[in-house]
Parts: structure tokens; sequence; C-alpha cells
């Protein structure tokens, strides 16, 4: 990976873990995804106004961008399931931990992603430090944030992966981003409308603290667009695995929501980071 690929994967991190702990502070994280993800695809849309040249070149192209849409819908529903149940550095650390596991297998196998010494023990640091945060295994509500936590590492995984596929062939990252959150978006309303009562109860918990909505927006747009952009030039495994970084800045963020570090997660938070700087070192 080079040191622009690098450092728009560690920005894309840390916006990453920003959205996502604005999202938590929500009174009904469930709810406001859906308009965070409203102003997320309004952005995306002003970003792909300047596009040039075919925005999907083939048909593979288009069809992979619909796969991620569908994946980041349920990735979306997982999440502000997660959130709502377990603490912030918690559902960060097994979501993304077990996309790792789940992504680097995968991209060696089936995307001919190249394996190094280096790239393996990173990889390797990253899952042992994010485990590592979380040897105390929860209980209740907090196990099923855990529960949730593991369904989302799935389906990041997943759409990661076919991200990948539709740049591959020769997407573009504006178009690419617009069309699967434009995917993702209304699913995510069917799917968070089955549990409200109506249709204005889901309106009057969306327009709830509409500047954090927007906020929220914001940084999710800069977290997905720098990703695709990284990501067009760049193994999925190095990226995804890079990206997890967000889980320090998400446990910085969650001290300050008055989430507790014990010595286990700092150390673990530390091996994140070394196994980062490992996996996305520039090799020759």
């Amino acid at each position: 990976m080079n040191p622009v690929a690098m450092m728009l994967v560690l920005s894309s991190a840390f916006f990453h873990a920003s959205w996502s702990a604005l999202l938590k502070r929500h009174e009904d994280p469930e709810s406001a995804v859906v308009g965070v993800i409203t102003i997320t695809v309004l952005c995306g849309g002003l970003w792909a106004l300047g596009l040039q040249g075919a925005a999907f070149p083939t048909s593979g192209a288009f069809l992979w961008a619909l796969m991620a849409g569908v994946l980041e819908s349920g990735y979306l529903v997982t999440l502000a399931k997660s959130l709502s149940r377990a603490p912030l550095g918690l559902a960060y650390t097994v979501s993304r931990g077990g996309a790792v596991l789940l992504v680097w297998p995968v991209s060696v196998l089936w995307l001919n992603e190249q394996l190094t010494p280096g790239s393996v023990a990173g990889a390797a640091l990253v899952a042992v430090g994010m485990a590592g945060m979380n040897l105390v295994l929860p209980r209740g509500r907090e196990k099923d944030g855990v529960l949730w936590s593991l369904a989302s590492a799935a389906c990041i995984a997943g759409y990661n992966l076919s991200y990948k596929r539709a740049l591959g062939e020769g997407a573009q990252p504006p178009a690419l981003f617009t069309l699967s959150l434009g995917v993702a978006l209304p699913l995510l309303v069917l799917m968070r409308r089955r549990e409200e009562t109506s249709w204005g109860a889901l309106l009057r918990k969306i327009r709830t603290r509409p500047l954090l909505l927007v906020a929220a927006g914001v940084l999710c747009t800069l977290s997905f667009s720098l990703m695709l952009v990284a990501l067009r030039g760049s193994g999925t495994g190095a990226v995804i695995t890079l990206r997890n970084t967000s889980i320090v800045f998400a446990l910085v963020l969650g001290a300050l929501q008055n989430e507790r570090m014990g010595r286990r997660q700092l150390a673990g938070a530390g091996l994140v980071m070394l196994g980062a700087v490992l996996l996305g070192w520039p090799r020759s």
C-alpha cells in the first residue's frame, strides 16, 4: 500500500469512528441511521455531478454495485442495533475484527491478493489485539449487541469485497458510492418501518436532533468516499484491516462519552495500531 492510500484509509477510519460515535449519541440509533444515510446519499449525488465517462462500463460493475448496496443496508441495520445495545468500543471491536478474519482469506483465494510476511503478521496482530480487548464475555442486552456486531462483520466483509469487484470492473467511485447507498436507503427505510407503528412515528424519530444527523451524514460520506478511492488501487484485505484502526479512534471517542477503557483495551488498541502499521507499510 502506497503512502497516499495509507493516509486515505487512516482518514477514512477516523471519519468512520466519528460518525458512528455521533450515531451512538442519538437517543434512537436505529431510526437515526435512516436520516444519516439520507444525508449521505445527497452528498454522494453532489460528488457524482462532476463524473466524466461511463459510470459503470460493464454490466458486472453495475451488478456488483447493487450487491454492495444490499450488503450496506444489512450493515447499517446491524450497526445501529449493536450500537443501541452495546458500548461503542465493544460493538466496533467485534464487527471490524470479524470482518478482517473473513476478508483476508477470501481476498487471497478469490481476488489473488498478495500475501507477505509483513501483511500476515500485521493482520494477525490486528486480530489478536481486537480479541484481547474483549476477553470477558458480555451478558444480557450487551450480549445481543455483540451478536448484532457479528452479523455486521459479515456485511462489512461482503460489501468491501463487492466494492473491490465493482472497481475492478471499471466502476467510478462517485457513481459506485451513490448507487450502493441509494440502493441501501430504501431497504433500510422498509426494514425500519416494520418496527414502527406508522410512517409518522418513524419520521418524528428521524427528525430528532437534525444537526447531529447532518454532521454524521457528512462524516459518513467522507469515510466511505475516501475508502473507495483507496480501494481502487489497493488490496481489499489491506484496506479493510488498516481501516479498522477506527477501533482505536472509537475507543477514544467512547471514553469521551464516559465509556471506560481498561488496561486490556489499551493493550489491545496498541496491538491494533502496530498491526496496522505493519500491514500498511509501503513495500516495493
